[in-house]
């Protein structure tokens, strides 16, 4: 479980298949989804999800980025989809995070700086 909740972490901007975590972790589909929910009280998808939004989170309060840029980057592929989630994790829409977020403290990083380190979007 670890090795699959490893390689989530490692490329968790990456389109990842479920069949493919299970098989590296040596299990198949279904009972790797069964059983990375007991251990680690959610299913991979959720995992992951909330990830994803961990990272978007700090891009938000940090970057110099749009949403969409944020949205793209840390792997969801749907704007709507990533709205609803962020706002199911934090409670508010990533325009109200990055605006209460900040209140104060140092100026962003250029957009720029963030797509050229993390080598820009990703073509499908």
């Amino acid at each position: 479980m670890r090795l699959a909740r490893d390689a989530m972490d490692r490329d968790w901007a990456d389109p990842i298949d479920v069949a493919a975590v299970a098989a590296r972790a040596g299990y198949s589909r279904y009972h790797f989804v069964r059983l990375f929910g007991e251990v680690y009280g959610e299913t991979p998808g959720a995992y992951l999800a909330r990830r994803r939004i961990e990272r978007a989170q700090d891009l938000l309060r940090n970057a110099n980025l749009t949403v969409t840029e944020v949205c793209m980057l840390v792997g969801f592929t749907s704007l709507g989809t990533f709205c609803t989630r962020f706002k199911q994790e934090t409670g508010m829409t990533p325009t109200e995070f990055r605006r209460w977020a900040r209140t104060g403290g140092a100026p962003a990083i250029p957009g720029c700086f963030v797509l050229m380190w993390a080598g820009g979007f990703r073509k499908k």
